[in-house]
């Protein structure tokens, strides 16, 4: 009897064992490296964005997951060093945000898998061969600013303007490329266009002065060294009433009166996506680099008071959200 017994309890058992759903394996130990130029707001957003996918696709920090993060903050030179540490680590992947970090990490790094992020033109910044070639080791996310689309916002808002003002760094291969273009389409929306270089973050308060007077209104690209020193631009554009546009939305929580852009968390779960799958084995080569379709209106009507001007009801009614 009792071996009647323990042989149902073993078939019990065995048939619950059976039964029972097999529990998910968490995925093997990676080690990502990630940089970027410096730290604002909209970058910080797609490193966010990254590391969220990595956790919903089971990569946690501290278990499974070696997560190693240096900012160069603002400096070309130490993006290069950070670049040359990160090669020398060999990661199961680099993750390089904006125009500067991508280029000293590809240079660096020619035997890592390399997915970039924030990057304007990754082509002329000779990142990658064509977007749907990018070449051996390196593929990635462009934000790639839809200019037509934001000069048309500015003569929505400002009918009249004739002039308008555009700091950035010239030794930023991105902002270069997207003066380039503004100043293509400026024509079309009835603009001319009055350049102010600022080399560095230091220099973006004496690129601002230096357009009062002399234009309508001022817009700032997605240019690192100029955003990282937004607040600047800002205080001297209320003071001399001069309405201030951006190309990204977290501009306009700085202070800006209103950017057509990307939501850059959504840039950065972008780029997460993609990099899971280079985890998983794919090569970065064989993913074609992608652009981003969807854009958001974000308007700050303080701010525009502050620099003079009233945004419409109708032009406020088009905003995904609305800055108080």
């Amino acid at each position: 009897m009792r071996k009647q017994l323990l042989k149902l309890t073993y078939l019990s058992l065995a048939s619950a064992f059976i039964a029972a759903p097999a529990l998910a394996a968490a995925p093997a130990e990676k080690h990502v490296a990630i940089t970027q130029i410096v730290e604002h707001p909209a970058l910080d957003a797609v490193r966010n964005g990254v590391k969220d996918v990595l956790k919903e696709n089971g990569w946690n920090e501290g278990e499974n997951l070696k997560w190693n993060y240096q900012s160069a903050q603002g400096n070309t030179a130490t993006a290069a060093q950070i670049a040359k540490k990160f090669a020398g680590d060999q990661p199961d992947a680099i993750v390089a945000i904006a125009t500067p970090s991508a280029q000293a990490v590809a240079s660096s790094a020619r035997a890592s898998n390399i997915i970039f992020s924030a990057v304007t033109d990754p082509v002329s910044a000779k990142l990658v061969e064509g977007w749907d070639k990018p070449g051996k080791n390196i593929t990635g996310v462009s934000d790639l600013t839809p200019i037509d689309k934001h000069l048309g916002m500015v003569k929505e808002v400002l009918p009249s303007a004739k002039k308008l003002g555009v700091i950035y760094n010239p030794g930023e291969t991105n902002s270069v490329s997207l003066v380039k273009l503004i100043n293509e389409f400026a024509p079309k929306h009835g603009l001319e266009v009055v350049e102010a270089a600022s080399p560095k973050s230091a220099d973006v308060q004496t690129a601002t002065r230096s357009l009062m007077g002399r234009v309508d209104a001022i817009y700032l690209p997605t240019d690192n060294t100029v955003i990282s020193a937004m607040e600047g631009v800002v205080k001297i554009a209320e003071q001399a009433k001069i309405p201030l546009f951006a190309g990204d939305t977290d501009s306009v929580k700085r202070g800006a009166i209103a950017a057509l852009g990307f939501n850059y968390y959504e840039v950065g779960r972008q780029t997460g996506n993609m990099l899971v799958r280079v985890l998983n084995g794919t090569s970065p080569g064989d993913i074609h680099v992608e652009g981003i379709d969807k854009t958001e209106l974000f308007v700050n009507p303080e701010a525009a008071k502050r620099m003079g001007i009233e945004l419409s009801p109708e032009f406020i009614g088009k905003a995904k959200e609305i800055i108080k």
